[in-house]
């Protein structure tokens, strides 16, 4: 896993990557964190999410996704459905989902540069070294990098 601090979303549009993955309830909220930067800035995304059915527990380990143009750059963005819910004590995030995620994610978006967050490890409270292994075995031979926030 390649680390880069900086802006996730800036070093996609600066053509940085070709898909960013980040990690999402199962309610079509992205009301906080790196998902609400995310539907500010790529509405379409936003869209996606909102095109599955709020609530749905099946959707634990799949993704919807989102095909932006920006300076004639194409970036999808993927919502990767991590958790349940949003709101309760302990951790909210599914680690099996992640894998199902990343697995899926790399049988559909082979070769491209991928950029993502420490999903699931802020406001879902995920472990983050479990979930860091997680990514690099699914993601194996791919270009992925871990952006990490200037603080």
């Amino acid at each position: 896993m390649k680390r880069v601090e900086g802006d996730l979303i800036k070093l996609a549009l600066d053509k940085q990557f070709d898909l960013i993955i980040h990690g999402c309830n199962c309610f079509c909220a992205m009301g906080a964190g790196i998902a609400l930067s995310i539907r500010n800035h790529f509405p379409e995304a936003y869209e996606a999410d909102c095109r599955t059915g709020a609530g749905d527990r099946n959707k634990l380990g799949t993704f919807s996704s989102a095909t932006v143009t920006r300076d004639n750059h194409t970036i999808i963005i993927v919502n990767a459905y991590t958790q349940y819910h949003w709101d309760g004590d302990g951790v909210l995030f599914d680690y099996q989902a992640l894998e199902k995620c990343m697995r899926a994610i790399k049988e559909k978006f082979n070769g491209m540069r991928i950029g993502y967050p420490k999903i699931g490890a802020g406001l879902a409270r995920g472990d983050w070294e479990r979930i860091q292994t997680i990514i690099d075995k699914e993601l194996i031979g791919e270009a992925h990098c871990l952006v990490v926030k200037k603080s």
